[in-house]
């Protein structure tokens, strides 16, 4: 079972968004944070969104509402918490440019079309 944490990487930086940094008792191995990362397609923010939603939807399921002696614990509450942390990360990265280079692109078909790009191309440069 592997762990590391090393803020500089992608993977440190899922971790210290959910957070999972220490050790003893981690949430996610390696290869669990690095799966998350692929799915997001890298993206650190929507690898830590998609983690979270995990955490929430086990801590739904297995806690549930428990309540014994003066202790209770409530898993829809601390679900909720988490998905609306979730949320937010995924809203900040939608706010992020994660497009790449191209703004746009202009297709020349026939001679009217390259006169026009070649324009815009000036106009631009």
């Amino acid at each position: 079972m592997a762990f590391t944490y090393v803020a500089t990487t992608a993977r440190g930086q899922v971790r210290l968004l959910i957070p999972d940094r220490t050790d003893s008792g981690h949430l996610f191995e390696d290869a669990e944070i690095d799966a998350f990362l692929s799915m997001e397609a890298s993206v650190v923010k929507l690898a830590a969104a998609a983690a979270l939603e995990t955490i929430a939807s086990d801590n739904a399921m297995v806690l549930k509402v428990i309540r014994l002696l003066d202790l209770t614990t409530d898993g829809a509450k601390t679900s909720d918490a988490l998905l609306k942390r979730a949320g937010l990360l995924r809203e900040q990265a939608a706010a992020e440019d994660y497009t790449g280079g191209i703004d746009w692109a202009e297709m020349v078909v026939d001679d009217f079309s390259l006169r026009q790009r070649l324009e815009n191309e000036a106009l631009r440069g």
